[in-house]
């Protein structure tokens, strides 16, 4: 194969082969034959044209073979002129060292497999190695631009006199076609053939992620210019990789910052199942996750994205990231449309390198107009990472980009950029020389301390290898591609351009520089609605607070309870000393008024709640509440609890000893109140240091307001709790008192004694009907309020409602029960004005003497009692023996006189004949009684009849009936 030159351009020359068609051409002409490629003419090189018109030198064939080497030798096998099959075999001269394969052979095409080798001199010292694999075919042939800027980087790194001076850097390269499979034969080549490589630099993503996971076994550092996969960030499994591409989880950082700057906590994501996207996702939640916003949603899909968007739209997503390819964005947002998942209450994230017009084009696979489209992905931003550096900053190499487009395009040869592969990544490939060339640059000096040099690195010196890794780990410089900098995982850090399509077209709205965490911000960002619409719908938090208007109500009629107890208290007091209301116990009818009022008091803060105070002092609230009612319970309850425990105690019980029954003194009423009082006092303060009251919030389903459909209002209310006790604490706030344990068996006993001594009547405690009707009441309103407002604790308006009622009415019914009849007594029947005077008169001692009385006619009363039972049953005994006499007489007909003077009165005797008046044979007559009966013990004994009175002198003849019927 033969290219001539020839250096006339008169008449025109065409050559096949070695057969030329040729027209007339002066004397004197030559032609000069040149071979392609590192080919070597066999044979004349120069014909010239003879004035017989043929060319000198006819009898010899020129051939382009590679039959010699500059500075070395070739053995061809087998001998002769090379056919398919023929191998050469190449050695270089001493003093020279080999660059390239040492053998080639011919193939079918008539073309040697492999490039030329050359010898140069061994002065290996000077020259550090880089073993590259550049991708000019297959599925992405990025080496077709990326090749010639690396080039380019190299000839002007190797010009400069401030970096490695005393070295040169050379690229040994290979077309690795974008082939894992491929690429691992190259790399065995590079590896096992002289001379020795200091850096690998390959290109795809599936060759590097063979290359950089080999490379470790070798001690070689591993930088890419064109490989984006996620995969390649993990530290473990490709120790050595470094990498001048961002990974495709640099769109990441740039999402978390604006949903940072649009104030979103949640988001939602949908992904098409492949390895870049799923990577990329995991990546994004855990950054996500460090900033504090939440997935909420996650969905994928493999092919069909119909099911995945309508779960989207069904969990109410708002800020949704998009990872999936151009044709599937389609398919996405065709679904978007029919779900009317778009508008003023969404956001979607997409990538940045799909084609401006992608949503318009029409394909097959949807069934959505361009119009339709259109409209779903209006205001949709996208994150797209720069690869050109958009400022006009002279870096490292002290080339603009604009300058370095320019010299790119001239190498190129003035190609269509958009049909040379890589051309977008060729500003990647050309840092990536000066990031390396920069990086063994400052290696120099710290191996020179230690003894190395570069030259003398080599597959197993791992000193060199990890001051290389040091020095490229480091890397910060200004480059066309913009600030090179490397994470942790090595992953280049760059730019991101930040669009938001509005009106159909793409405009640029910011720059986000993940190196400084700064963002620079157009301000032209545009939204359908008033602003950034929210990540959720909005919930707007409602304290649910008591109703002012109850609230007054019920406090108005606690009010006047107060008032009421009061007005009682001072009766009580001020007629202390009246004869009726002393056989009341008015002490603990004062307990129980001032009970009364202390539980009419904590409806007022029962009633507070954070509309009236501070949150923080809401608890204060809860525990005045508590105390007020649980001591007011116990006094007013406890009181009148003592007096109708008394009245059982002494006149329901049966004794044989009944003489011996000691009266119980007034102290030890009081007493048993105080014990009462005292555990509840306990029970409250061992509940405040163990377990105190907070304020606890409950929160209830959302609901919509009318109007807007994006704001839900969530309900709340405040409600006193404690961790250990709360269904005490809700049974005292809700049932006016009644507690779990000893005030619940309180009430129940209480409602007990009352029914057992319902027909009791005694002077000693002459209110204790009126004291059991009180308790009836009040066991009752508790009883069914307790569950009740257990029950309706949600619903403040009733839960105060029927708590505080419940109070109320128990006080009242207890204030008028047990004071206003003796206010009507007093009032009617003016008896405060004569016990009064007899007060004044006989004083203390009167009182005394009234007391002795009342004990001595208890004694009669009881000493009469035994001698009617011993009467009765002399009485029964004696009309058996009658009924047997009558028998015997009546078998006896003739009986004699005598028997006739016995005969037996009848057996049934009328109370109106006098006969029955006197007593029986054997009886002594009755006695007149010294002492009068009071009228009270007249209603308590059945010896006097109801209204009878009986005066100290007298003997009433009721009496005689009663003892002799």
């Amino acid at each position: 194969y033969f290219s001539v030159q020839s250096d006339s351009v008169d008449g025109g020359i065409r050559y096949r082969g070695l057969t030329q068609d040729v027209q007339v051409l002066p004397v004197d002409y030559e032609i000069e034959y040149i071979c392609r490629g590192n080919r070597v003419i066999v044979g004349p090189k120069v014909r010239k044209c003879l004035p017989n018109g043929t060319w000198t030198d006819l009898s010899q064939r020129s051939r382009c073979l590679w039959t010699s080497l500059e500075n070395g030798r070739v053995s061809p096998w087998p001998l002769g002129p090379p056919v398919e099959g023929t191998v050469l075999h190449y050695s270089c001269l001493p003093g020279f060292i080999l660059m390239g394969r040492n053998s080639t052979q011919c193939n079918k095409m008539g073309k040697w497999d492999t490039p030329k080798p050359v010898c140069h001199c061994d002065i290996v010292n000077k020259k550090l190695y880089i073993g590259a694999l550049f991708p000019m075919s297959g599925g992405w042939p990025g080496g077709q631009a990326c090749l010639p800027a690396a080039q380019m980087a190299l000839k002007l790194v190797n010009k400069r006199t401030d970096i490695l001076p005393d070295y040169e850097l050379e690229l040994i390269h290979y077309d690795s076609m974008c082939d894992p499979g491929e690429a691992t034969k190259l790399l065995y080549d590079l590896l096992y053939t002289e001379p020795i490589k200091i850096v690998l630099m390959p290109g795809c993503s599936s060759v590097s992620t063979l290359v950089a996971e080999a490379a470790r076994m070798w001690n070689l550092i591993v930088l890419s210019y064109g490989s984006s996969s996620p995969a390649l960030s993990n530290r473990q499994r490709f120790p050595t990789f470094f990498r001048t591409h961002p990974s495709a989880t640099l769109h990441n950082p740039t999402r978390v910052q604006l949903f940072q700057k649009w104030k979103w906590t949640k988001i939602a994501t949908i992904q098409q199942t492949t390895e870049v996207f799923t990577s990329t996702l995991d990546d994004l939640e855990e950054r996500v996750k460090e900033a504090g916003i939440e997935i909420s949603v996650r969905q994928s899909f493999l092919t069909d994205p119909a099911v995945a968007v309508k779960n989207l739209k069904r969990q109410d997503a708002r800020i949704i990231v998009g990872l999936f390819y151009e044709t599937e964005a389609r398919k996405v947002f065709c679904e978007v449309y029919k779900e009317k998942l778009y508008g003023k209450k969404y956001v979607w994230f997409l990538i940045g390198w799909y084609a401006d017009n992608w949503f318009k084009i029409k394909d097959p696979s949807i069934n959505c107009t361009v119009e339709q489209m259109t409209e779903a992905v209006e205001g949709h931003v996208t994150t797209e990472i720069v690869m050109l550096n958009p400022e006009t900053v002279r870096g490292a190499s002290n080339l603009t980009s604009q300058e370095f487009l320019a010299q790119l395009m001239s190498k190129l040869g003035g190609k269509n950029p958009e049909e040379t592969g890589g051309f977008q990544e060729a500003p990647l490939a050309y840092d990536a020389v000066w990031a390396l060339a920069l990086a063994l640059n400052k290696t120099v000096g710290p191996l020179k301390a230690k003894g190395h040099r570069l030259e003398d690195f080599n597959y197993n010196n791992r000193d060199i290898t990890a001051e290389i890794y040091r020095a490229m780990n480091t890397s910060s410089f200004e480059g066309v591609s913009g600030h090179v900098v490397f994470d942790a995982q090595g992953s280049r850090m760059a730019w991101t351009l930040i669009e938001q399509l509005q009106g159909g077209s793409y405009k640029k709205i910011g720059y986000y520089d993940s190196t400084k965490g700064n963002l620079s911000w157009y301000g032209n960002d545009k939204w359908i609605g008033s602003g950034p619409p929210a990540d959720q719908t909005v919930v707007i938090e409602e304290f649910r607070y008591l109703s002012q208007k109850l609230f007054v109500s019920v406090s108005v009629f606690a009010g006047l309870g107060i008032l009421l107890g009061i007005i009682c208290l001072t009766f009580n007091i001020y007629n202390s000393n009246v004869r009726y209301i002393q056989n009341s116990q008015p002490y603990l009818n004062n307990m129980t008024a001032v009970g009364c009022m202390m539980a009419l008091a904590a409806v007022f803060p029962l009633g507070i709640d954070g509309l009236h105070v501070h949150r923080r002092q809401f608890p204060v609230v809860c525990q005045f509440r508590l105390w007020l009612l649980g001591l007011g319970f116990s006094l007013a309850y406890g009181s009148m609890f003592t007096k109708i425990w008394w009245v059982h105690t002494v006149f329901t019980k049966k004794d044989e000893k009944k003489d011996k029954r000691k009266h119980l003194e007034p102290w030890k009423l009081y007493a048993t109140v105080g014990v009462l009082l005292g555990i509840d006092i306990l029970s409250l303060m061992i509940w405040q240091i163990v377990d105190p009251l907070h304020i606890t919030v409950e929160k209830f389903t959302r609901e919509a307001p009318k109007g807007d459909l994006d704001v839900l209002i969530q309900p709340l209310l405040e409600h006193c709790s404690s961790e250990k006790m709360n269904t005490w604490l809700a049974a005292i706030l809700s049932s006016a008192g009644v507690v779990y344990g000893y005030k619940g068996l309180l009430l129940l006993l209480g409602i007990f004694l009352a029914y057992e001594t319902k027909s009791i009547s005694t002077e000693k405690i002459n209110d204790h009907r009126a004291v059991g009707m009180a308790i009836y009441n009040v066991a009752v309103l508790c009883m069914i309020t307790a569950p009740v407002t257990m029950i309706l604790s949600s619903q403040q308006d009733a839960s105060f409602a029927f708590a505080s009622l419940a109070i109320v009415f128990s006080v009242y019914i207890t204030l008028v029960v047990l004071f206003v009849p003796k206010m009507r007594r007093l009032i009617t029947r003016g008896e405060w004005q004569s016990d009064a005077q007899e007060t004044m008169k006989t004083g203390s001692s009167t009182n005394n003497n009234d007391e002795e009385k009342s004990r001595q006619l208890e004694r009669e009363n009881k000493e009469l009692q035994k001698i009617i039972q011993e009467k009765e049953e002399r009485v029964s005994e004696l009309r058996n023996q009658l009924s047997e006499r009558q028998a015997l007489r009546s078998r006896r007909r003739a009986s004699t006189v005598t028997s006739q003077n016995h005969s037996p009165p009848p057996l049934a005797i009328p109370q109106s004949d006098p006969r029955s008046l006197a007593p029986p044979p054997g009886y002594p007559a009755p006695t007149c009684d010294p002492h009068p009966v009071p009228p009270s013990f007249a209603n308590s004994s059945s010896l006097y009849q109801p209204d009878s009175k009986i005066s100290r002198n007298n003997c009433h003849t009721s009496r005689l009936q009663l003892l002799y019927k």
